[in-house]
């Protein structure tokens, strides 16, 4: 009997020594690269696979199947305050970039709107960019940052990409969709659109780093104001049938096929490489589509109806958010809710949609957990990681998403909170309160305040408690409040 047990045991260690020899010979696999693109003011209802019928975009739908569109994610209201939430991992409030950099103001409101107090990303955020290299990714940004003021000087005009995390980096800096200005400078054999110069980056830097883990971002310009396309595109919607329910704008229209003409080709650039089962592909915009002017340019009246009797040529309507509410600039959710579509081979089913509610601050938890990499020290997350909502389909459905924008821009300031089915809107000007179920009124014209007030109580202190923690900015009395010169924008009143 005992010599069994001895040689049982022996082939225990045997066997245990096999395996912990086969474990140190087994190489380890490369951790993911991941490719984040992000496009300028695209609309949550502007893509196919969010139900537009006008609009093309046959590479993002190719992506669709192969990944998961999430019907319900969120980004700040404006493309700097979630340019910094995605480097920072943080809301806009804690960070202290709520609005677009340098922002805009109305001197004479009945209110005096908060303003960053520095116009970049703050020296002590260790960035996305530095987490990516500290877990031994090589890491490219190419595009639009806004996370500096180009108009200023010194210190001030710096904190470009290359000097917050990214190894490689080509900051548009102006001049256009057909005359675009790189910092650093970028040479060109022939002139092309920015929309493809951005994408020939992106392949170079697949390319150049095919043999080692990388971190890509390509940050579109598109489709942004204003609006300018390839004529034979733009000449392609202007001929073909129009959507009843949607504004049909042939050079948004083709701003958006740009965009997916940059995305079918940086999916082909991973394919040629053979990095697609081991490449994160990420599409998502920063903020909601552009359903109105800003600036209120005038449809006919005054000079504008001499110069332009057929109206003022950048009096247009580039899309509609519909069903949602309203757009950029905006708390509501035509104004916050974007596409996000990503893949991931082996982790993601293909062709699946997701209810998880997703905000631009979680990109930064999630890609630390990917590539495990810890959290930086003395920096507050406010992201969640959404790892769990691709792999598994788990999330909270309760969870709580604030939102902070305390300036005029298409509306008037605002803070909110969403939780669950449930969404609660501040009017930061008359102090007033709405409650939306937007499940059912994704609209948001039902109030249920009064009709809910053990409901509204809950969210409203909720909220106060957010904005008390993040120290959220708010607006003040105007003592220079004019009612008749309201509505006119004007020089910084901080200056």
């Amino acid at each position: 009997m005992k010599s069994y047990i001895y040689i049982m045991l022996f082939g225990i260690v045997a066997n245990s020594q096999f395996l912990l020899l086969s474990l140190v010979a087994a190489p380890q696999k490369t951790p993911p690269n991941i490719v984040l693109i992000m496009v300028d003011d695209l609309g949550g209802r502007d893509l196919a696979v969010y139900g537009n019928k006008f609009n093309e975009s046959p590479n993002i739908d190719k992506l669709a199947t192969q990944g998961m569109v999430f019907d319900q994610a969120y980004a700040a209201p404006v493309c700097s305050a979630t340019r910094a939430s995605i480097q920072s991992g943080q809301t806009p409030a804690r960070v202290g970039i709520f609005d677009f950099i340098p922002g805009h103001w109305r001197p004479y409101e009945k209110v005096t709107v908060p303003h960053h107090k520095i116009q970049h990303l703050p020296k002590d955020i260790f960035t996305l960019g530095d987490a990516m290299k500290s877990a031994g990714y090589k890491t490219g940004y190419f595009g639009k940052w806004h996370l500096n003021d180009r108009k200023s000087k010194g210190k001030q005009a710096r904190h470009t990409p290359d000097e917050r995390g990214y190894d490689k980096s080509y900051m548009y800096n102006g001049g256009g969709f057909y005359r675009p200005v790189f910092q650093p400078a970028y040479r060109l054999d022939k002139p092309k659109r920015l929309s493809q110069i951005l994408t020939d980056m992106g392949v170079d830097f697949i390319k150049e780093n095919k043999d080692q883990p990388f971190f890509l971002f390509v940050s579109h310009y598109d489709v942004h104001v204003q609006l300018d396309a390839d004529k034979d595109l733009i000449n392609k919607y202007l001929n073909k049938k129009r959507d009843p329910n949607y504004p049909g704008n042939a050079v948004y229209a083709a701003m958006i096929e740009h965009t997916d003409d940059s995305v079918g080709q940086l999916m082909k650039a991973i394919d040629d490489q053979g990095l697609t089962d081991n490449t994160i592909f990420i599409f998502y915009s920063d903020n909601g589509g552009v359903d109105n002017r800003y600036d209120d340019i005038p449809l006919l009246g005054g000079r504008s109806a001499n110069v332009y009797p057929e109206g003022h040529p950048l009096r247009y309507v580039a899309t509609s958010n519909a069903p949602l509410r309203s757009g950029k600039g905006t708390l509501y959710e035509g104004g916050i809710r974007v596409p996000l579509i990503v893949r991931w081979p082996g982790k993601v089913n293909p062709g699946t949609r997701s209810e998880a509610v997703f905000s631009s601050s979680d990109f930064y938890p999630s890609f630390l957990e990917i590539t495990n990499t810890q959290a930086p020290k003395n920096q507050v997350l406010d992201g969640v990681s959404m790892v769990p909502a691709l792999t598994k389909n788990s999330f909270d459905p309760e969870r709580e998403l604030f939102t902070h924008y305390p300036v005029y821009h298409h509306d008037v300031p605002m803070s909110a909170l969403r939780k669950g089915d449930w969404k609660i809107i501040e009017n930061l000007v008359s102090k007033e309160f709405y409650l939306y179920n937007i499940k059912y009124d994704v609209n948001e014209m039902v109030d249920h305040k009064v009709s809910l007030p053990a409901k509204f109580s809950g969210m409203k202190a909720a909220l106060a408690k957010w904005q008390k923690e993040t120290k959220a900015q708010m607006p003040v009395p105007n003592p220079k409040f004019d009612p008749s010169k309201r509505y006119q924008w004007g020089a910084n009143p901080y200056k």
